[in-house]
């Protein structure tokens, strides 16, 4: 018998353990190594959604509004604990509270990687969803500053793919599926230097804005 979230059979045959096994380990070195809560969230399979909402209008992209929170700095005994009670659940990341989010196209995002790299300018981590989109961390307060950053910048007038995330949203993080349609993986992953620090959005926002205005004409 699998396990379900919502109604929904999520686990099945001798692959239970092992998947299980895989996100608690993922969720004890988010909230344990890099500080960052953890949300339980909703899989999707075949269009449908583990919450059980039938008109739900984000399936396997949400978290589970009846599933609480794992903190930061559970260890693995607290994560196994914690994620026995929603298995099979897409391990999903609080925006705005160690930080938000710039999203961008994931072609515009890997040439500005490259970009910003050779430049050395300092990075955060970096995660890729199965939808072609890019998605920057950067320290907590830029979602409210991005109008005026971009205004400052020259930028407010242009059409750009760009976008930023901030407190009340969450992400997909990797290895967990997105919708049904595919994992969401790692650009650049976390470190300890950057996991709790991420670089301040101006830092960035440039070269992600030419880069987005190029990748557009």
């Amino acid at each position: 018998m699998g396990f379900t979230i919502g109604g929904i059979r999520e686990m099945r045959s001798g692959s239970r353990r092992r998947v299980r096994t895989t996100e608690c380990t993922a969720v004890a070195e988010y909230t344990g190594l890099w500080g960052w809560d953890v949300v339980p969230g909703a899989r999707a399979a075949s269009g449908r959604c583990s919450c059980g909402d039938p008109a739900c209008a984000a399936p396997g992209a949400h978290p589970l509004s009846f599933a609480a929170p794992v903190p930061a700095g559970a260890g693995l005994d607290d994560a196994t604990k914690a994620w026995a009670e929603y298995p099979g659940a897409a391990l999903m990341l609080p925006v705005g509270r160690a930080f938000d989010v710039i999203e961008v196209a994931e072609a515009a995002g890997l040439r500005a990687l490259v970009r910003l790299e050779r430049m050395g300018l300092p990075l955060g981590p970096v995660c890729a969803t199965p939808t072609g989109r890019a998605r920057f961390f950067v320290a907590p307060g830029a979602a409210a500053e991005l109008p005026q950053l971009l205004y400052r910048m020259g930028w407010d007038d242009a059409d750009l793919d760009l976008h930023c995330l901030g407190p009340g949203a969450h992400i997909t993080a990797p290895p967990s599926d997105l919708g049904g349609l595919g994992p969401v993986r790692w650009l650049r992953p976390p470190t300890l230097d950057t996991a709790g620090a991420p670089p301040e959005a101006r830092l960035l926002l440039g070269t992600l804005a030419y880069i987005c205005h190029r990748t557009h004409l």
